[in-house]
């Protein structure tokens, strides 16, 4: 079991790395790239940099900076993460075990602009297979999304529910999606029902009946993987006191995907408070 497992290998990830590698606590980062700033052409706003350098540059020099003070590297897509006497994080290729978690894995820019998902968020519409499928047995769902990620979802309900349909809402299908599985690629106008969800909606005016929606597009955002385990979140910001610890003892969050102003500067500073907090829970957890 790791000590820490950062998730997410941009500014604030790495920043956080370089504290906990410091204090002598195993390290690994998990994340696929660097996020946005990777395709930043110039960076010339950020403390110590003589001439601007570019996203990519800085980020890899971080890392190297982090790799030389021990910290491992795994560039992998993360699809579950769970708690059972320590938290477990499940990837595209792996499992990992962790005393705690820090998500840093940058805001979700794009949020899914279909009608009724906000309305029916508790009442149908889910964000966590893991966490609801109990609630759906022998029903019929649905999975939006495309990737490997929904993929998981999948898998999770299958055993449970009634049928599993995948609305790709107009994607390209990237997975090896299961025969059984109902394929829909009609963009969705929206979910609707009355006091609970009751179907989809599709652009060319067609219903699909089911009891409950399960959000998996792209790959899971920190707010996704938050909530699978009931950490407290407004909007796409995971909701953090002034230490970066979320309501989930053992689970803390930085850099953008905490809101606020989103900068390289800030992002740096709420990870090296990240590790900071982590650093004193494992240390508690030792002593007790």
């Amino acid at each position: 079991m790791k000590d820490v497992i950062i998730i997410g290998s941009g500014p604030a990830g790495l920043s956080a790395a370089l504290y906990t590698c410091r204090a002598g606590l195993s390290t690994t980062i998990i994340g696929l790239g660097y996020g946005a700033l990777e395709r930043a052409e110039k960076i010339e706003n950020y403390f110590g940099l003589p001439n601007p350098v570019s996203g990519k540059e800085l980020l890899e020099t971080g890392l190297m900076q982090a790799e030389r003070l021990g910290a491992e590297r795994v560039s992998d897509e993360v699809l579950d993460i769970s708690w059972a006497d320590g938290f477990t994080i499940i990837t595209k290729n792996n499992a990992f075990k962790a005393k705690c978690v820090i998500l840093t894995t940058g805001a979700s820019r794009k949020k899914l602009r279909i009608k009724g998902l906000d309305t029916f968020e508790g009442k149908g519409v889910s964000y966590c297979a893991v966490c609801d499928a109990f609630f759906y047995r022998k029903k019929q769902v649905a999975v939006i999304g495309s990737g490997e990620y929904a993929l998981h979802e999948i898998n999770e309900l299958l055993p449970v529910a009634s049928s599993v349909t995948l609305f790709t809402d107009g994607k390209e299908l990237e997975a090896d999606i299961p025969s059984s599985v109902r394929v829909i690629g009609t963009p969705i106008a929206e979910v609707y029902g009355g006091n609970k969800l009751e179907g989809i909606e599709l652009m060319d005016n067609g219903r699909v009946s089911v009891s409950g929606v399960f959000i998996a597009v792209g790959t899971a955002a920190a707010t996704d993987l938050a909530k699978k385990l009931g950490v407290e979140t407004n909007g796409n910001s995971i909701l953090v006191d002034e230490k970066m610890s979320t309501n989930v003892p053992g689970m803390f969050a930085a850099g953008d995907c905490t809101g606020g102003v989103m900068q390289i500067s800030v992002a740096v500073g709420e990870g090296a408070k990240a590790a900071l907090s982590a650093i004193e829970f494992i240390r508690k957890g030792e002593k007790s």
